[in-house]
Parts: C-alpha cells; structure tokens; sequence
C-alpha cells in the first residue's frame, strides 16, 4: 500500500498500473488532476492465504485546506508479488484543531505549521 500511494504522489501511472490486479486494472489512467498528495496513515492490515486486506486513510491538500480518502482496499498474492484488486472508498474534508498535529506530516502543531 504504501508503494501504490508513492506512485499516486509521484504521478506514475505505469508503475500503479502494473500495481493493479489485471481483472479490475483501468485501461488507462490520468493522474494529471490527481491531489497533493501528503500523508498516509494504515489504520489496520491482515493477510489470509494469499489475500490481504488494507484499510487506510491518505491526506491530501484542498485548496486551502485538507482532505482524505479512506479505503478499505483488497489485495491478491500471485507468484510472490502483491496486487491491488478493489476497494471501498470514501472522502471527506479534514478539519484539524488548531493543537493536532499538521497534516502535512511535518511534526508541528497544525497552528504553528500550516494554518
């Protein structure tokens, strides 16, 4: 999970393309109005056999402020290598208190960094 969203911040399509199942990959993909892409947190993971199972909520900028896609996302082992097959998305707006941490990842408080 953590190379495929590498992949949408660096905007390589072929890369999470290849990354993807080839029973559910896009034919094509355009990552050219894709957000800024900042931080990704796993809120959890398990594997059975050879399927896996990630569920994890990514942070991206929102003009001024902040968003985030939480998913709960599928995977299938096959010849020793992970692969995306689905997931179960939802977006939102972030809204962090001026004490949390920022969003941006940098370590400082949300009032002290990026408000």
């Amino acid at each position: 999970m953590r190379s495929r969203f590498t992949g949408f911040v660096l905007k390589l399509d072929d890369y999470l393309r290849a990354s993807w199942h080839n029973s559910t990959r896009p034919t094509e993909m355009d990552l050219d109005e894709s957000p800024d892409w900042v931080s990704l947190r796993i809120l959890s993971s398990g594997e059975t056999g050879n399927t896996g199972q990630v569920h994890f909520q990514a942070i991206y900028r929102l003009g001024t402020g902040w968003g985030y896609l939480q998913e709960n996302s599928e995977f299938v082992r096959e010849d020793g290598r992970w692969y995306y097959l689905k997931g179960q998305p939802q977006e939102g707006v972030l809204k962090p208190g001026r004490n949390e941490p920022c969003p941006c990842g940098s370590g400082k408080k949300f009032k002290a960094c990026c408000i």
